[in-house]
């Protein structure tokens, strides 16, 4: 068994983390590291974890076998500065602090970006892992087999939209219910943080990517998941396609290709991203979804988890889509 530490406890993705480590056979969870919260049980905070033994805490073990960073963007830095952890403890950061090339050396502890679709055996040599961002992930997963065989040529075009757990715990002006519910707009046009490691991640494949990805974030009146399309130009077949996608992820543990059209309920609940491929004229249309609090966040982060420590990368996240 190993131990684990989870820092910034009361959040949607800590919530399906403990949930998720309580039910890994090969974890058992140290401490809840929560100031605000420290004594309360998950359960006060995580309604849905009610019964668990387990309590929040504001003391930490400095030599848990793994540390999860369940913690705002900007955060994790400032932590890690005021808190010192064994050299043996593996750390994976949930936020966007160490995501880019230029962010990824802190305080001696260089971090590897934690998609296993691209990175994996990367990711089981690493000690430190900063995790992808929900959207990035299902956009990157729509892109990485064009860019590995070098055809991703003109603009991609990306519509995407999330659900509101995407905006997190803390109230705004449109996350409150009244605003959300019967309602769709979207936010950050051409401009959303995630683009910085996507374009990342698509220029480790094909260097020679000058073109645009304009990406188009929406806010859907739904509690979870992320719905992506995606297209560009594309010369070959939709059997060329297929193949292609078919061959990048044939080792790929939970992206799945769909001849069918597919739909959110598929994969919210899971760690799972399913795409399907549609072609138009000269055009490629690559529809992707995930749950951005698993694949997007809590269920890739024990993913990386089982990869660093030499699990099957599968375990504890065999999980049934809430399909009804």
């Amino acid at each position: 068994m190993i131990k684990a530490g989870i820092i910034g406890g009361a959040g949607y993705t800590a919530g399906e983390l403990i949930r998720l480590l309580i039910n890994h056979p090969v974890v058992n969870i140290d401490f809840v590291y929560s100031t605000s919260n420290a004594g309360n049980t998950i359960g006060k905070v995580h309604q849905d974890l009610i019964g668990e033994d387990l309590e929040f805490s504001n003391k930490i073990n400095p030599k848990v076998d793994v540390l999860f960073l369940c913690l705002g963007h900007g955060n994790s830095k400032a932590f890690l500065t005021g808190n010192k952890f064994s050299t043996e403890t593996k750390i994976i950061d949930l936020s966007n602090d160490f995501r880019l090339e230029n962010d990824k050396t802190f305080n001696g502890k260089t971090f590897v970006y934690g998609l296993p679709e691209l990175n994996k055996s990367d990711i089981k040599q690493a000690d430190y892992i900063a995790n992808p961002g929900c959207f990035a992930t299902a956009i990157q997963l729509a892109l990485l087999p064009l860019a590995n065989a070098k055809l991703l040529l003109e603009d991609v075009h990306v519509n995407a939209v999330t659900g509101a757990t995407g905006a997190g715990t803390s109230l705004s002006a449109t996350t409150h219910f009244t605003w959300r519910d019967n309602n769709f707009s979207y936010y950050k046009p051409f401009t959303h943080q995630h683009l910085g490691e996507i374009n990342q991640s698509v220029k480790l494949l094909q260097d020679n990517f000058n073109a645009q990805i304009n990406f188009m974030p929406n806010r859907g009146d739904f509690s979870r998941g992320i719905f992506a399309t995606l297209y560009t130009k594309f010369d070959g077949s939709f059997q060329d396609a297929k193949q292609l996608f078919s061959d990048f992820y044939k080792d790929a543990k939970f992206t799945l290709i769909s001849d069918e059209n597919i739909h959110l309920k598929q994969v919210v609940n899971t760690n799972n991203c399913i795409l399907h491929l549609h072609k138009h004229e000269d055009k490629l249309l690559v529809t992707s979804i995930i749950d951005n609090l698993l694949k997007g966040a809590s269920g890739q982060a024990v993913q990386n988890m089982n990869l660093m420590f030499g699990f099957e990368e599968t375990t504890g996240l065999k999980l049934k889509a809430s399909y009804f």
